[in-house]
């Protein structure tokens, strides 16, 4: 008896090594055919991104420095030469690109005119836009701003940052001149002295402290609320091609991890990218948050830009658009599921 136990077992040992190898190959074809489907995509598609120059893109830019566009099947054309993200945006409306990169603020006007566009995430949070005074025309507190003339560009993000700053420093803007200074003007205006104060972000800040020297008051107008950078397109591309999306966020996604993993490289690739010299990437690097999301933060940061938009009459509406309306999250939600965290009503 015990002899014919023996040979059971040891025929049930033979039998469950055979299908522990059939396994461990069928397991490993299967892989090798995942591997082959994730390094070739499939056909390649193209996608024009318009954005501004500016550091606020860095993911992009180390996407494509690193060739995540291409190995996620991706032809991917950067126009990068338009001067502000909001003008991106309105020329990927017009169908000048097929994506575009810029604030939250410029969503927040397009969804006032009920125009077809569509957030996929924001790439970036940021802290560089700053209030500069000068010592020498008596700018010394903040209280001092009372009765001077501080220039901003109107009807803008910065405009917004200004009016909240104002009114949490208990300052009525009504007895403050306000000049419509735009950004490529605000370091002469406020070097030859047209106005006393000026909302500006880098490289004019850095541009006013190295001109000013002693003389500049700098303070972050931003009153720890951050602001974002946005990926936005139509609601038709996002449509008809949600594939392409998904491939472009998931490149996004990979230069975020090689910041994480390699964050010398990545501010390198920057640098050289857009000629920044070594003491300036080095202010501006720590000003920024790097990262594919899309937050319930960014919700309300619009809905209290688009109530400072009505307060001050610069919409004909009169109550704050859902955003909701305005934002594409099945593409972040397929490559980085646990950034998503917009709360929506069920």
């Amino acid at each position: 008896m015990k002899s014919i136990n023996r040979q059971s077992l040891k025929r049930l040992t033979i039998v469950f090594i055979a299908i522990v190898a059939v396994v461990t190959l069928a397991s490993g074809c299967a892989g090798n055919s995942r591997n082959s489907r994730k390094n070739n995509p499939g056909k390649v598609e193209s996608i024009t991104v318009g954005m501004e120059a500016t550091s606020v893109n860095s993911l992009i830019y180390i996407a494509e420095s690193q060739k995540y566009f291409e190995a996620n099947g991706l032809k991917v054309t950067i126009k990068d030469d338009y001067p502000s993200g909001a003008i991106a945006a309105e020329g990927m409306l017009k169908g000048e690109v097929d994506v575009a990169t810029a604030a939250e603020f410029a969503i927040v006007r397009q969804a006032f005119v009920q125009q077809d566009i569509q957030t996929l995430g924001s790439i970036d949070m940021f802290m560089h836009m700053k209030l500069i005074g000068r010592k020498d025309l008596g700018i010394e507190n903040i209280s001092d701003l009372k009765g001077k003339r501080i220039g901003v560009p109107l009807k803008s993000a910065a405009d917004f940052q200004l009016g909240r700053f104002l009114d949490l420093h208990d300052l009525d803007k009504n007895e403050i001149s306000i000049v419509d200074v735009q950004a490529p003007q605000a370091v002469d205006a406020l070097i030859n002295g047209e106005v006393d104060a000026v909302v500006a972000w880098q490289p004019n800040v850095l541009a006013l402290k190295d001109r000013l020297g002693d003389q500049a008051n700098i303070w972050s107008v931003q009153s720890g609320q951050p602001m974002y950078c946005a990926v936005v397109t139509t609601g038709k591309l996002a449509t008809e091609n949600p594939e392409a999306i998904k491939r472009f966020l998931n490149a996004l996604k990979q230069a975020e991890d090689y910041v994480i993993q390699n964050p010398g490289q990545g501010r390198a690739i920057v640098q050289k990218r857009l000629d920044y010299d070594d003491g300036y990437i080095k202010t501006i690097w720590p000003e920024h948050e790097f990262s594919l999301r899309l937050d319930q933060s960014f919700i309300l940061a619009m809905e209290d830009q688009a109530r400072w938009m009505i307060a001050n009459n610069l919409t004909a509406e009169k109550s704050v658009p859902d955003f909701l309306d305005y934002i594409y999250e099945d593409a972040v939600m397929a490559v980085k599921p646990k950034s998503v965290n917009i709360i929506r009503a069920r």
